[in-house]
C-alpha cells in the first residue's frame, strides 16, 4: 500500500484523478442527462489511453459527449463520420504539394486525426479496406505511418460508434481494439424532460470554461498507470477471467492483459496507486454481442461481492452499482439455451452448463416473486433437459 508521506507520485495521482472526475466527469453529467454510466466509462478509458465503443442509434449524444470532454480540458478533437467510399486522406490529411514537388511523400495533417488529442469516429464500421490498417496502427500503438513515413500520436483516447455490431470478419480486429463497449440509446419517457432542459441549457450559455487541468495532466496520470500495484488482487483476477471464458466470453490473452490499464485507471481516478477487487467493475463493459451483457453482469457481480468493506470505501462509484436482472432478457436467455440444448453436442452441453448455472443465479435476484418462479421453473427444466443428456 502507498504511504502518503514517503511516497511523492500519490499526492499527484489523488490530485489529478481527483480533480478529473469533479471538473470535468461530474459536470458532464449534470449537461448530459441519463449519460452517467458513458460519462464514467470516457473517464476511465481517458486515464488509460484506451478506446471506446458506443453501440447506439444516431442522436444519441454520442459526439457531443465527447466533443463536451475535449472543451473541458482544451483538447484538439477530430471528428469524422466514416462511409465505405471514405478516403485515407478524409482522416490522415493530404499528401504534401510542396514536399511532393521535391519528391518527398509528406502528410499534410493540419486539423486531421494525427494531431487530435480526442479522436471520434462515427459509424465506425463503415471503415474500408483503404483505411483499416492505418486505423488498426493508430488503435493499437497511437502510431501513424504512410510509406515511410512514421510519426507517434498525442492521441489521448478514440471513441467509435455505430448503430450496429461488426457482421463482416474483416472488421472484427478492428471492432477488438475498443476494450470497452457501451450501449448510447435515447433517455426513457420519464426522463425526457430533463432532457429538454438541459438541452436549451447548453443551446442558450456561453461557452463553457475549460477546466483546470489540462491534455499534459492527463498524459501525466497515463504515465502513472504502469505504476499501479496489482499484486494483490492478480489471483481474483485470474479466476475471474478463467470463469467468463468457461462461460463463453472471448477474452484473448493479449486483451487480458491490456484490461489490467483499465482497471488501474480506476484505481488512479480513486487516488489509489493499488488495485482491490471493486477495480473489476470494468470486466462488465467487454461484450462482443449484446447477449453477452446479462452474463457479464452476473459473473462480475459476483466476484465484487468479495470485497471488502474497506475496499468499497475507497472503490470507484461505478462499482457499487448493481443493475437488477432484466426478466425480458433472462427469459430470452434461457429460451436460447433451450434452443442449442436441442442440438447439443458434448462440448456445446458444457459450456450451456455454465451459462445455465449463471442465468440460474441471475433468477434468483428477480424481485417479483411471479416472475422469479416462473424463470426458475424454466431453469430446472433446462437442468433436467441437460442431466438427462449426460
Amino acid at each position: 500500500m502507498s504511504n502518503p508521506e514517503t511516497d511523492p507520485v500519490e499526492p499527484a495521482t489523488q490530485r489529478l484523478g481527483h480533480q478529473l472526475r469533479a471538473e470535468v466527469l461530474e459536470p458532464l453529467k449534470s449537461s448530459f442527462v441519463g449519460k452517467d454510466e458513458i460519462v464514467d466509462l470516457l473517464g476511465l478509458c481517458l486515464v488509460a489511453r484506451e478506446n471506446l465503443f458506443m453501440l447506439g442509434p444516431p442522436g444519441t449524444a454520442k459526439s457531443a459527449l465527447v466533443q463536451a470532454l475535449a472543451r473541458q480540458i482544451d483538447g484538439r478533437v477530430f471528428d469524422y463520420l466514416l462511409t465505405r467510399f471514405t478516403e485515407p486522406n478524409e482522416i490522415f490529411g493530404p499528401f504534401d504539394i510542396r514536399k511532393l514537388r521535391e519528391g518527398e511523400l509528406e502528410t499534410n495533417t493540419s486539423g486531421m486525426l494525427p494531431e487530435a488529442d480526442f479522436v471520434f469516429l462515427d459509424e465506425l464500421l463503415n471503415a474500408n479496406s483503404a483505411i483499416l490498417n492505418s486505423l488498426l496502427l493508430v488503435l493499437n500503438e497511437r502510431v501513424f505511418r504512410r510509406g515511410r513515413e512514421t510519426r507517434a500520436l498525442p492521441t489521448l483516447m478514440v471513441v467509435g460508434a455505430s448503430n450496429h455490431l461488426p457482421e463482416d470478419e474483416a472488421l472484427g480486429a478492428l471492432f477488438d481494439r475498443f476494450l470497452i463497449r457501451v450501449n448510447c440509446n435515447n433517455v426513457s419517457d420519464e426522463s425526457l424532460g430533463e432532457v429538454l432542459a438541459a438541452g436549451w441549457k447548453m443551446d442558450s450559455r456561453s461557452e463553457a470554461h475549460p477546466a483546470d487541468i489540462t491534455a499534459e495532466d492527463l498524459r501525466a496520470l497515463q504515465r502513472l498507470v504502469p505504476q499501479v500495484a496489482f499484486e494483490a488482487i492478480r489471483p481474483k483476477y485470474v479466476e475471474l477471467v478463467v470463469k467468463l471464458r468457461s462461460a463463453g466470453v472471448n477474452i484473448s490473452d493479449r486483451r487480458a492483459v491490456k484490461l489490467q490499464r483499465l482497471m488501474a485507471a480506476s484505481a488512479l481516478l480513486c487516488g489509489r496507486l493499488e488495485a482491490n477487487l471493486t477495480d473489476m467493475w470494468v470486466l462488465r463493459y467487454i461484450w462482443d454481442t449484446e447477449d453477452e451483457q446479462e452474463l457479464l453482469a452476473s459473473l462480475v457481480s459476483q466476484a465484487l461481492d468479495a470485497s471488502s468493506d474497506q475496499e468499497r470505501a475507497v472503490g470507484h462509484p461505478r462499482s457499487l452499482v448493481s443493475d437488477a436482472p432484466d426478466v425480458e432478457q433472462l427469459e430470452a436467455d434461457l429460451s436460447r439455451a433451450a434452443t442449442m440444448l436441442a442440438s447439443a453436442d458434448a462440448s456445446d452441453r458444457s459450456v450451456l452448463r455454465d451459462r445455465l448455472t449463471l442465468l440460474t443465479a441471475r433468477c434468483q435476484w428477480v424481485v417479483d416473486a411471479q416472475q422469479r418462479n416462473f424463470l426458475e421453473n424454466k431453469a430446472n427444466e433446462l437442468w433436467r433437459s441437460l442431466d438427462a443428456q449426460t
